[in-house]
């Protein structure tokens, strides 16, 4: 028997990921503001290095599209020659957390506000790049690129250019949704490398006046981290940059690998081996100045369907995006940018989970309103803080649930009134245990039976033996208490 029995499925499925990776890894760069074969580097490290690692024997890495809005921010705030030491100190920490066993627990993070988190990444990234499919600059703030729309579209009306950048865009998102109505041999190519080849074709056939892929060659845009990059790790401000990297990025790679775990039968994710893999793979990425990776659940589901059995298919890719890098960088500057705009307005739309908040909204509104506040947060002040506001209403709505009191009273009209409490008798409820309890009548015996609660915290327990001794006093009938034996 062969010792490399699925050679054939991975070397096919190796083809189809890298057709996949070629124009999201270019544009992701692009939209990121740094040169576009930067990332084209991330995802030859997400396939030699990441690739050959345990934790996930199917998902895919490289610059995804969920972590465009952060590297632009970064790029903005400390330049990109700080990019590389900002990737290489999120991949230490990434291989920290794996070591320290920290993977398992992102399955904790409530869903939504991981939904809220691509939800408002979607929205920016949609808002930005049709600034970029139109020629035109964005504004910095998410707030600002989505209130500048309807503006931007007024400046492109009085400009043929931006007009012809704007329809190419447009036909490039055509091209992408309609490639899955074409028949299956046509389906081999994938629909994003399908609609940027048909836009370099018609830009070079009509002479279009659209703007191209600045090149600079693979290895001009190498720039591992110097003195002066980390010198900015001095400021406290980097460091709130790399947290989130670490983060999102750890956190959007693990939530890929339960999905693709899903999509196949082979062996299960290890999550803190692949927390220590996408590790790995930052901080070779940070050591060569390139964008950060994470897992990418689009490149991951093409290897699965395209019939990868091993990870042999992602390691190949990663050796495709080699050759392509170092033999063809001259072909990039052929790529019209409107079309690279397009790919990832259909990126940031696909990140929308529009079936997930309407079937939230109906089962549960509270989610439902987690999602949408964490969406809005990062659209109008930054990623990492968003996220920050969304798991802190996370915390908040599961504390008040799991607070759950129910207060009994029973008054027979004689003797003493009897009290009942039962559930979880936090701070959070302490206010109507004490309104409940002051609203009794002050000149009868009350006993309150505390045995039916499963948790009775410092706050709780301070205040009802307060009002217990003020109750108690020599005008007011005494009250008795009892608790349960636990």
């Amino acid at each position: 028997m062969s010792k490399f029995p699925y050679l054939w499925q991975d070397f096919a499925a190796s083809i189809v990921v890298f057709l996949v990776a070629v124009p999201l890894c270019v544009g992701v760069a692009v939209a990121s503001g740094v040169p576009a074969e930067l990332g084209l580097v991330t995802g030859i490290v997400g396939g030699l290095v990441t690739g050959c690692l345990p934790g996930s024997s199917l998902q895919v890495s490289g610059p995804a599209a969920g972590l465009t809005v952060l590297v632009f921010e970064a790029v903005s705030e400390f330049g990109v020659t700080a990019l590389g030491v900002i990737v290489l100190m999120a991949g230490l920490l990434q291989l920290a957390m794996g070591f320290l066993r920290v993977g398992r627990w992102f399955r904790a993070i409530a869903v939504s506000v991981v939904e809220g988190m691509l939800c408002g990444i979607g929205l920016v990234i949609i808002a930005g790049q049709i600034y970029a499919a139109a020629g035109i600059k964005a504004p910095e703030t998410g707030i600002g690129k989505i209130a500048g729309l309807p503006g931007a579209f007024a400046d492109a009306l009085g400009s043929t250019k931006a007009l012809v950048s704007l329809a190419m865009g447009a036909a490039t998102i055509a091209v992408i949704v309609l490639w899955k109505k074409t028949p299956k041999k046509a389906q081999v190519v994938p629909g994003a490398l399908a609609a940027v080849l048909l836009a370099t074709v018609a830009a070079l056939a009509f002479g279009l006046p659209v703007d191209t892929v600045e090149v600079e060659g693979l290895l001009g845009v190498i720039q591992p981290p110097g003195a002066d990059a980390f010198g900015e790790l001095a400021s406290p401000a980097i460091w709130g940059t790399i947290i989130a990297f670490a983060l999102i990025a750890s956190a959007e790679s693990l939530f890929s690998a339960g999905a693709v775990d899903r999509l196949h039968d082979g062996p299960r994710t290890q999550y803190d081996k692949e927390m220590i893999a996408q590790g790995g793979g930052n901080t070779v990425c940070g050591l060569l100045g390139a964008l950060p990776m994470t897992a990418v659940i689009v490149r991951s589901s093409a290897n699965v369907n395209a019939g990868a059995k091993t990870k042999a298919s992602r390691v190949l890719h990663g050796v495709w995006l080699l050759l392509f890098a170092a033999a063809l960088p001259s072909a990039l500057a052929l790529i019209p940018l409107p079309a690279l705009a397009g790919i990832l307005v259909h990126a940031g739309w696909k990140l929308i989970p529009f079936r997930q908040i309407a079937g939230l909204w109906r089962a549960h509104k509270g989610e439902a309103l987690i999602l949408m506040v964490t969406a809005v947060s990062i659209v109008a002040v930054n990623m990492f803080e968003g996220v920050l506001i969304g798991l802190a209403l996370a915390v908040i709505k599961t504390a008040w649930e799991t607070s759950h009191l129910k207060t009994e009273v029973i008054d027979k009209g004689s003797g003493p009134i009897q009290v009942y409490l039962s559930g979880n008798a936090t701070f959070l409820r302490l206010p109507k245990i004490l309104d409940s309890l002051e609203a009794l009548p002050q000149n009868r015996p009350i006993e309150v039976d505390l045995s039916g609660l499963h948790h009775l915290d410092h706050a709780c327990r301070t205040a009802l033996e307060n009002w217990a001794q003020r109750h108690s006093a020599p005008d007011i009938e005494p009250v008795k208490v009892t608790t349960a034996n636990r």
